[in-house]
């Protein structure tokens, strides 16, 4: 069988793997009914339609013809590692630095991945979804996530 499209083949595949770990890792919880979901029944209903949908993607990548085979282009090393260096920042920072101040951070850092960087667009996202989860999770949700930094006492 002949590969057509790298990109729908190698796409397919993560998502039937992404999936297919969603479901096999929602085994661990219990499912209740329908009428009453457990914590296992909605991850492990989204990771089977992940998997479904990677499969018919990956079903796509072996039957319908490409131009040129859509090869995959070279791994974006610069916005994967930005990515993932915020999100662990923000994980490490938040306990220590709280909302109002780790937020920003990641936001100005995950913005640098981008090839159309703005330092002034990024400071006004910060500002607005630093605003919108602040009244999402503290003062909707009532969340106890810390909002000011650990040293100032607040």
């Amino acid at each position: 069988m002949k590969i057509k499209s790298q990109r729908d083949f190698w796409s397919g595949m993560m998502f039937v793997g992404v999936g297919a770990g969603f479901a096999w890792g929602a085994l661990e919880y219990s499912f209740g009914s329908s009428a009453r979901p457990g914590p296992g029944y909605f991850p492990f209903g989204l990771g089977i339609l992940l998997a479904v949908l990677g499969a018919l993607v990956l079903f796509k990548s072996l039957t319908i013809e490409v131009e040129g085979g859509d090869p995959i282009g070279s791994f974006a090393w610069r916005p994967l590692l930005t990515i993932l260096g915020s999100v662990i920042g923000f994980g490490l920072l938040l306990p220590r630095l709280g909302l109002i101040a780790t937020l920003p951070l990641l936001i100005v850092a995950s913005s640098w991945a981008s090839d159309e960087f703005r330092l002034r667009t990024a400071l006004v996202a910060a500002v607005v979804l630093t605003l919108v989860s602040w009244l999402i999770f503290i003062v909707g949700l009532g969340l106890t996530i810390p909002l000011w930094p650990a040293f100032l006492g607040l």
